[in-house]
């Protein structure tokens, strides 16, 4: 199975957000990709204030676009993540297209990131935002997958069960910024990657030194013997890349981490 990251470059401006995407899916389509991944609010300002100002209904024009890319570039698109507006509420979303334009799976932010790092970042998403529920997996012809966003990755309980549900491959649209990023990012989906024997794939938006927010980019795949396949840097750009999908069956019968599990028996 062939992916692609994206690390494209937002602005405030969506219609300029939406053809970098589309420029980007289309490159991934071209590579020959499966499975095109765009980041994290890659489609507004990463910033609690714009998010309601860019806010869309599942169904709405963004959705319909992001369909509509998928079908006209025949692969799996999971788009990044997105503002969504149910009712009241608001979600950090991502939607899964297939190949035919459907909606396989949607995926709504659980842990909201509110972080206060002396000296570093402070954020608080859930000023604006409401968590979502429960984990994501969707099927393809390739593998069961699985689907978190950004700060989903920081709980290791949340990614074993994407493990247990038979998620071989996990993939990650994210923003880490340039307090967390240098610190936490390679070593989170590596060990993550290892430990739960599946492929990570984080997509992150690339760097706009001029936002409010700067993101750390350093999109990234790991293998699940936790090694890292491809790391781009801050700048934009696109990575295409073939994963072995017998590795994880392969890893869990030489080294059966879920059947050496104990952590009941030590309560």
């Amino acid at each position: 199975m062939r992916i692609a990251l994206l690390q494209t470059v937002v602005c405030a401006d969506e219609s300029i957000n939406l053809a970098c995407a589309a420029s980007a899916v289309h490159w991934a389509a071209d590579a020959g990709a499966d499975i095109a991944v765009l980041p994290e609010m890659f489609c507004c300002p990463y910033e609690t204030a714009a998010f309601p100002a860019y806010a869309e209904p599942q169904g709405g024009p963004r959705w319909k676009a992001l369909s509509a890319l998928a079908r006209e570039c025949r692969l799996y698109l999971v788009a990044g993540s997105v503002p969504e507006a149910d009712g009241s509420r608001l979600y950090n979303t991502s939607y899964v297209f297939a190949p035919d334009g459907a909606q396989v799976a949607r995926h709504r932010k659980v842990h909201l990131f509110d972080i206060a790092v002396d000296s570093g970042q402070r954020f608080r998403e859930s000023d604006i935002l409401s968590p979502g529920r429960g984990i994501t997996v969707f099927d393809t012809p390739f593998c069961r997958c699985g689907l978190m966003i950004c700060y989903d990755i920081r709980f290791p309980e949340y990614m074993l069960q994407v493990a247990q549900a038979g998620a071989e491959v996990i993939f990650v649209p994210a923003s880490f910024n340039q307090t967390t990023g240098p610190a936490h990012w390679e070593l989170l989906f590596r060990a993550r990657a290892m430990d739960n024997q599946v492929y990570l794939a984080g997509v992150a938006s690339a760097l706009d030194a001029r936002a409010s927010y700067h993101s750390y980019g350093h999109s990234i795949a790991v293998s699940p013997w936790g090694t890292v396949l491809a790391q781009m840097d801050a700048a934009p750009g696109n990575r295409a890349l073939d994963l072995d999908l017998s590795e994880p069956a392969r890893l869990r019968r030489q080294m059966p981490f879920s059947v050496h599990r104990r952590a009941r028996e030590t309560r």
